[in-house]
């Protein structure tokens, strides 16, 4: 089905005001695009991120509008009519009905990681060679294996992964306790601040083959929630945190808790310019750099207990 795409440019203070006057006028599903509640977004979940891509942020500037779709049929028609009757010029086009939510499952191939490992979406035929597949659906969580920060990841953990006891802190998809889990390890337990994220990582080890006796994962914030690092104790041969330098700093001073003696800590999604701060938050914890990888502006630290 075709839909008409309408863009009212709205001044920022009149947009709950539009929004109302719209509705009335048979219009719904309203997209709200501002570059105030854009740069507020940004600033209140900065821990999310190192950076924001600057072609976005030139998308966003000046931007204050308001975008509704209508059916491509006489009511929508009448809608668009009182629309431009009340707005003045307007901006339309015409977009046909998609799967919005799979379309970019088109772009997202098989991808070698490391030395040993390809990352496989499960949508996608296991390639023939020797190399482990890791099958994966990311869904709407973070760590598909594209990033360089999680190839740096999956690289360095082929080392150590046998045998091993695993933390995953920001687990995400859970794609790097998996990777450790079908390269040999023992057990993993992942934990993520996104509460959607042990049900997709509970999923995707199930199209490994990974059940809950071998992976598990939580719900919370492994610095803040002092209880929650009571409950996951320590003794692990491998704990690995893929998260931002915001995170990795004062993380830092739990991991040594964490770690077996002879345990590796491997951590990544650290832009250029942080690797120096948080090397000394490392180094201030008690943990020994051994490994130190770079690839696209991002950093890779492998540590273990000084």
């Amino acid at each position: 089905m075709r839909y008409i795409e309408v863009t009212v440019d709205t001044p920022e203070n009149e947009i709950d005001l539009r929004c109302e006057q719209m509705a009335e006028m048979g219009a719904g599903g309203f997209v709200i695009e501002n570059e105030a509640d854009f740069q507020n977004f940004l600033e209140n979940n900065h821990q999310y991120w190192d950076y924001v891509d600057k072609e976005l942020e030139d998308k966003f500037s000046g931007l204050s509008r308001i975008k509704c779709y209508l059916t491509d049929d006489e009511a929508g028609t009448n809608t668009l009519r009182l629309i431009q009757a009340a707005y003045g010029k307007v901006q339309v086009a015409y977009v046909e009905d998609s799967d919005w939510e799979n379309n970019w499952r088109a772009f997202y191939k098989p991808i070698e990681a490391g030395q040993r490992l390809v990352v496989v979406p499960e949508w996608e035929e296991i390639p023939e060679g020797s190399r482990v597949p890791l099958r994966l659906d990311p869904g709407l969580i973070f760590g598909t294996g594209s990033h360089a920060t999680t190839r740096m990841c999956l690289a360095e953990l082929e080392n150590y992964a046998a045998g091993s006891r695993v933390l995953d802190l920001g687990c995400g998809s859970g794609i790097l306790g998996i990777g450790a889990l079908v390269l040999g390890a023992v057990s993993c337990l992942g934990c993520d601040i996104d509460p959607k994220a042990p049900d997709v990582v509970l999923s995707n080890a199930a199209l490994n083959g990974i059940g809950p006796d071998r992976l598990q994962a939580r719900a919370g914030d492994i610095i803040s929630d002092g209880g929650l690092r009571a409950e996951f104790g320590g003794g692990y041969d491998l704990v690995l945190a893929n998260i931002v330098s915001d995170v990795i700093i004062p993380l830092s001073p739990f991991v040594p808790g964490f770690m077996a003696p002879g345990g590796v800590f491997i951590t990544s999604g650290i832009i250029e310019g942080r690797q120096d701060e948080v090397r000394a938050a490392m180094e201030a914890a008690g943990l020994k750099i051994t490994k130190h990888c770079c690839r696209e502006e991002w950093h890779c630290f492998t540590a273990v207990l000084a």
